[in-house]
């Protein structure tokens, strides 16, 4: 286990008042070089998780219904292992949490296909049910759902947002700072000293619209210039855009997409010879991506995450127990911790509810939620009373999480705060 860890101050913009990109909600990649022996379906807790971890207080009577949105079966972007992790922090919790006020939790799911009229339909079938709450495990159009299911008073829980919609609302609450990650990004290629910044993004809406509203301004506000390249989906050489990006002789670039994306990319950048240092969500951390460009051409790469599944931390090893006991199909190197964190964040922020589960109650409960360890968080805790990040009223936690990549894996989790700490509550 680290004997210690530095936790640096990034600063951003002063004026941010809205969230960044779909993919910053693709959080930490899982090692294997760890190992932690799944004892969770035992009931007997590992001398290395959370204490009381295994409690095996396990729920009863009448289940409740809370909805799950995934972002599921599109064309472009499906991640299935979200919705597994969420459903297996669900079976963990209620084996061993007492579920919701001591009843099972029953998850009613939707799969928007990252789909604009998909997405309304699944957020209209949360409402028609009347549902105590909905989870969402990552998603890039957030400005359609929250809106509806928030706009009926049912509560919005996730753990990153990415849409002004879901880190504004009032019965929204989003566990992390992850919906920054592009100012994150922007104060660390300020602290490096760059002065150009290039992004290749996946040519899609979420991704774009978002770098074009908040990461090119706080590039710029930085002090550096900032030019964002777009990719076609599925595109299997990026070449051209990358060499045409490269001409600005950047310091740094932002990589942003989905695995094929990522690929073309790292391989351009790879083969042209690129000296500028890489930066990306979790997406371009993926196996496959690794696999196909080689360790090489991530090697030292730096990954903006919410979530830590490498470390030897408590809550890593506990992430991974879980999804070993309850989904041991399910990849855990990619894109699961997300529905994972999401989910089993509010399980925990929640544990107070007695009584009667209704929108009002569960909204209650979140509203009052203190000082709840982030699940895969490395230590890091939340509070859903308003004041994480000042503008932000539903993000409850002002931090996320730099990994470096070595020998093609994520390394060195390291928990940074995303708001200048005169304003830190």
């Amino acid at each position: 286990m680290k004997t210690a860890r530095r936790t640096r101050r990034l600063r951003l913009a002063a004026a941010v008042a809205a969230a960044t990109v779909v993919f910053a909600t693709m959080t930490a990649c899982s090692s294997d070089d760890e190992d932690s022996s799944a004892d969770g379906g035992s009931g007997e807790s590992s001398a290395a998780v959370p204490s009381g971890a295994y409690a095996g207080n396990a729920a009863s009577g009448e289940p409740v219904k809370i909805g799950l949105i995934t972002n599921e079966g599109g064309q472009a972007i499906s991640q299935p292992e979200t919705r597994e992790a969420a459903e297996a922090a669900t079976e963990y919790a209620n084996a061993n949490l007492g579920g919701i006020a001591g009843r099972p939790i029953e998850l009613v799911v939707c799969k928007t296909q990252e789909e604009p009229t998909a997405a309304r339909n699944c957020a209209n079938q949360m409402v028609e049910q009347n549902l105590p709450a909905v989870v969402v495990t990552s998603t890039g159009l957030g400005s359609i759902i929250n809106p509806i299911i928030t706009g009926a008073g049912i509560p919005y829980a996730t753990a990153l947002g990415g849409s002004p919609a879901e880190i504004m609302s009032e019965n929204s609450f989003v566990w992390t700072a992850g919906s920054n990650t592009s100012q994150a990004m922007a104060a660390y290629g300020k602290e490096q000293g760059w002065q150009t910044a290039v992004a290749y993004s996946i040519d899609s809406p979420a991704a774009t619209g978002s770098l074009e509203r908040m990461g090119g301004p706080a590039f710029r506000a930085n002090g550096m210039e900032f030019e964002l390249i777009t990719i076609p989906f599925g595109s299997p050489d990026a070449t051209p855009q990358v060499s045409a990006g490269l001409d600005k002789d950047p310091q740094g670039v932002l990589v942003y997409g989905e695995s094929t994306v990522c690929t073309s990319v790292l391989k351009a950048l790879s083969t042209l010879g690129s000296t500028a240092q890489p930066i990306s969500p979790q997406t371009c951390a993926a196996p496959e991506v690794v696999s196909a460009v080689g360790p090489a051409a991530v090697e030292d790469m730096k990954i903006f995450s919410s979530g830590d599944s490498v470390s030897d931390n408590p809550e890593s090893v506990l992430f991974r127990e879980i999804m070993a006991e309850y989904a041991p199909d399910t990849p855990i190197e990619g894109f699961a911790v997300t529905g994972y964190q999401s989910m089993l964040g509010f399980v925990r922020a929640v544990q107070g509810l007695n009584g009667e589960v209704t929108k009002q109650t569960v909204g209650d409960a979140l509203r009052n939620a203190k000082d709840v360890p982030l699940p895969a968080g490395d230590g890091i805790t939340f509070t859903c009373n308003g004041t994480a990040i000042p503008g932000m009223q539903a993000i409850c936690g002002n931090k996320m999480i730099v990994l470096t990549m070595k020998d093609g894996k994520l390394t060195d989790p390291e928990p940074v705060s995303v708001v200048p700490p005169q304003q830190q509550p």
